[in-house]
């Protein structure tokens, strides 16, 4: 039987990270990056990118070796206090301070995204298959609530800065740093405390154990094709990832092109955020109930009809709409592929498969933004890039169609 306590504790990891997705990734970092530390959108897109091939490379070799060793909540405890101290760093970011402001979100982002990778592999030490759909769920559903409630003040302070009596609106966004570095801390304490790994840590010095987490990374790439169904969910998984992945990173600027304020735009982020939780939530029942297939088959669709509403779109309103479409299903479909591959693995190498798929999804990760920016180029038109996009949320689900999700949760029974 499930845990509930170790459920509870594990579900608010994410509460306590999307503090930093939502302030530091997509709302106020950006904007002071280059209204204060003098930066441009080209070097931010620079440390964005920066920080993805380092999670990326890191990643798989990570989680072979925290496999190995049985140390998936280490690894994890060690990446929220690198992420976090990054977090509240930035407070020391001054006026003219572009390159500490790229190292420390260098920093942050990969302390966020690599120890996402072993917060998801503990998904299966936690919850039983049966209960991964609603688990899962309910995990993007608290990042959702969490992460918005804290952005929520953070506006606050920054917008309100004069009534607080600070100084002025740059040492509010110092403050909303701090924030985020305590609140992804305090609330990361549940899960180290509470949640138990079920693979026993084992004894040997640390270069034992990278000489074995290389040599077993070395196995999964040459010895993956053992797992034909993982594959093909993989392989469906990196075209409407990076779909999905293109939609939160180009939508503010595409949003800004067409004349959207940038005021309506954080709101529509903040609309997304309280929408995605009920969403999530509802979204892990009706997996639970209809089947996770079902259920990541209709995310994309609605994906799709976004994409082809977003190409018509005029008006602030359109934008709002739009972001609750978003909210409907961002939280659900990323919740549901997390839970269906974690039923695909095989036992005892949850933290070196999520790294692959972290580090191979990644790697993939470029093409939809790369699509948007060549049909910008050679049409001119930012409406006719946005409707490439649907190509990669087409292709996910002819590719979905021919995996067997009970075949694949069969075949992760085999070793290696």
């Amino acid at each position: 039987m499930d845990d509930k306590k170790q459920i509870n504790a594990w579900v608010m990891y994410d509460w306590a990270n999307s503090a930093f997705a939502t302030t530091i990734m997509a709302a106020v970092m950006p904007i002071y990056f280059i209204s204060v530390a003098g930066g441009t959108d080209g070097s931010w897109s620079f440390t964005q990118t920066a920080a993805a091939i380092v999670v990326a490379l890191l990643s798989p070799l990570l989680g072979a070796i925290a496999d190995h060793a049985g140390r998936k909540k280490t690894f994890l405890r060690v990446f929220t206090v690198i992420g976090a101290s990054a977090s509240a760093a930035m407070a020391l970011i001054g006026p003219g301070d572009m390159w500490l402001a790229s190292v420390l979100v260098v920093i942050g982002m990969v302390g966020f995204g690599a120890g996402n990778t072993f917060y998801d592999a503990l998904l299966g030490d936690v919850t039983s298959p049966a209960q991964r759909e609603r688990v899962s769920a309910r995990g993007y559903a608290m990042g959702y609530l969490g992460g918005g409630v804290l952005l929520a003040v953070n506006l606050g302070l920054i917008l309100g800065w004069e009534t607080i009596g600070l100084p002025d609106s740059t040492a509010a966004s110092q403050i909303s740093f701090v924030t985020v570095g305590v609140w992804w801390f305090v609330f990361s304490l549940p899960l180290f405390r509470r949640v138990q790994e079920t693979r026993l840590a084992t004894e040997g010095t640390a270069m034992a154990h990278i000489r074995t987490g290389a040599r077993r990374l070395k196995e999964t790439f040459s010895r993956i094709k053992r797992y034909p169904e993982l594959m093909k969910f993989m392989l469906a998984y990196w075209f409407f990832f990076d779909g999905i992945n293109t939609i939160i990173v180009m939508a503010a600027s595409y949003g800004t092109t067409i004349g959207i304020e940038s005021t309506h735009l954080i709101a529509a982020l903040l609309i997304t955020q309280f929408v995605g939780f009920p969403a999530s939530l509802l979204f892990g029942k009706l997996a639970d109930k209809l089947g996770s297939k079902k259920m990541l088959y209709s995310s994309l669709v609605i994906y799709l009809i976004i994409v082809l509403l977003g190409y018509f779109m005029t008006s602030a309103l359109h934008f709002y709409l739009l972001a609750c479409m978003v909210g409907l299903v961002q939280g659900g479909s990323q919740a549901t592929s997390r839970s269906i591959f974690s039923k695909m693995i095989p036992p005892g190498r949850n933290a070196e498969f999520f790294g692959f798929l972290s580090f191979t999804s990644r790697f993939f990760s470029f093409g939809g933004p790369l699509v948007f920016g060549i049909v910008k180029l050679l049409s001119d038109s930012s409406r006719s890039a946005l409707l490439a996009v649907a190509f990669f949320f087409v292709a996910g689900l002819i590719l979905l169609t021919f995996v067997d999700l009970a075949k694949g949760e069969k075949e992760a029974g085999q070793t290696i």
